[in-house]
């Protein structure tokens, strides 16, 4: 029974409890696989198993007469991680990914459900051949029959596909299934006084294969895994930050000589950003809710060497500032549909109802930080989902209900390149993953009236 495996299964049941997330329970498991080798298979049995649960779950169902649903929460952990190597993982023998799972239940105090496992993964492999799912529908299928292809075969949320069919081609929504089924690519971008051509030249010297990115120029792409294969010293001199989120930064359009606030700030990837695109002139204020995330933001400007203040407030009430700043960002906390690639819990734990509940929020925040822009200042909203109740309709609200706010176009820096096409003809920032290979990420500007 390996480390890896037993650290899959207990992740895999805390979060399907619900009292969790996935980067907070990997997080805390981390520690305890000392092993490179254990821990790049942990994190791939994780996330390949959130990432196909559907798809696995109706193939287990062929399987067995139990339903999944009747076994203990670390049973179903077992079969389905098990069901994962099985169906998509061909370096670990067959027989051997048995063996763990069946010592798995042992372990973990499931002596009766042992047979079951041995018996079940069995099943799958021997009917691997038999076992349906649903098919590539035909161009003149109806809807039903896309709906399934897509949720359980492509293992997405039913009511997720069925609202991207609203807006987009079958062929379109497809692309984007299986884009979230793909092991994320590592955007980074050098940290402090290192510079991208010194960052490259390092990684090369490491061994490690690196690509530029599509859009940001001094941002690098590494191969899925490829980051735990840096040298220590090499990992400290970079930040980790999706393509699409640096894109975001850049277009808030921050300039040299600016006052600048960053109301939900944490990580800290962006105001980094901002920091870099005003070029260390002028005044950044950066900010978030709890005590951890203003800890956490605080370090990552250490660890960039930029001097900013750093402060705790809550955008869901006022704001301690008066109309002095000239520019307002304010990247939400929202459902994150638009990140599932790199988040693929959130495909089970997000509802419909939620969205919602999110909105409401998002406009709240976005209408407490519009009271610190000056006249003539501009205000930038963000978030990282794919919906538009959250995007262009918390937008269109906002704009109803501040009369002194018009719309804006975001604004592009040096720092892009082609990024133009990402923008619609209301000014719009949006990234679809079919269109740009990027996750749905989402920005729109405001200037408030002299």
């Amino acid at each position: 029974m390996t480390l890896a495996r037993l650290a899959a299964v207990r992740v895999l049941a805390a979060v399907e409890r619900g009292r969790t997330t996935l980067a907070a329970e990997l997080e805390r498991a981390r520690p305890d696989i000392a092993s490179g080798r254990d821990r790049g298979l942990f994190f791939e049995i994780v996330a390949g198993t959130l990432r196909w649960q559907k798809e696995l779950d109706a193939l287990l169902a062929q399987c067995s007469r139990r339903p999944l649903a009747d076994l203990d929460a670390n049973v179903r952990a077992i079969v389905r991680i098990g069901a994962y190597q099985v169906r998509h993982l061909d370096r670990v023998p067959v027989h051997a990914v048995v063996h763990e799972s069946v010592e798995l239940a042992r372990g973990l105090g499931h002596p009766r459900a042992a047979g079951f496992v041995n018996a079940v993964l069995r099943t799958l492999w021997r009917q691997r051949t038999r076992l349906q799912l649903p098919p590539m529908p035909p161009a003149e299928a109806e809807r039903t029959a896309a709906i399934a292809y897509l949720s359980v075969t492509l293992s997405h949320p039913e009511w997720l596909v069925a609202r991207w069919l609203d807006r987009h081609s079958f062929d379109e929504v497809e692309r984007w299934c299986r884009f979230n089924n793909t092991a994320p690519e590592v955007t980074v971008r050098p940290l402090g006084a290192l510079t991208h051509d010194e960052l490259a030249a390092a990684l090369e010297t490491a061994g490690i294969s690196h690509s530029a990115a599509r859009f940001v120029k001094h941002a690098i792409r590494l191969a899925p895994g490829a980051f735990t294969r840096l040298p220590p010293r090499l990992r400290g001199t970079v930040v980790i930050q999706e393509e699409a989120s640096q894109i975001v930064a850049h277009a808030a359009g921050a300039r040299p000589g600016e006052r600048i606030l960053d109301v939900c700030a944490a990580p800290g990837g962006k105001t980094v950003i901002f920091a870099a695109d005003m070029r260390s002139d002028g005044l950044l204020v950066a900010g978030d809710v709890r005590r951890n995330r203003v800890r956490l933001l605080s370090a990552t400007l250490a660890r960039a060497q930029i001097n900013a203040p750093v402060v705790q407030l809550d955008g869901l009430g006022p704001l301690p500032f008066g109309p002095v700043f000239d520019r307002v960002v304010v990247d939400v906390p929202c459902s994150g549909l638009g990140t599932l690639r790199r988040d693929p819990d959130l495909k089970w734990s997000r509802r419909p109802d939620d969205l919602p509940r999110f909105a409401s929020a998002e406009l709240q925040i976005l209408t407490n930080a519009s009271s610190g822009v000056r006249p003539g200042g501009t205000l930038v909203y963000a978030t990282c989902s794919s919906e538009p109740e959250e995007n262009d309709e918390v937008a269109d609200r906002f704009l109803d209900g501040q009369r002194d706010f018009v719309p804006a176009s975001v604004g592009f820096g040096p720092e892009l390149d082609g990024a133009d096409r990402l923008v619609d003809a209301g000014g719009r920032l949006r990234t679809l993953p079919f269109r740009d290979d990027l996750d749905a990420f989402f920005a729109a500007a405001f200037r408030r009236k002299q």
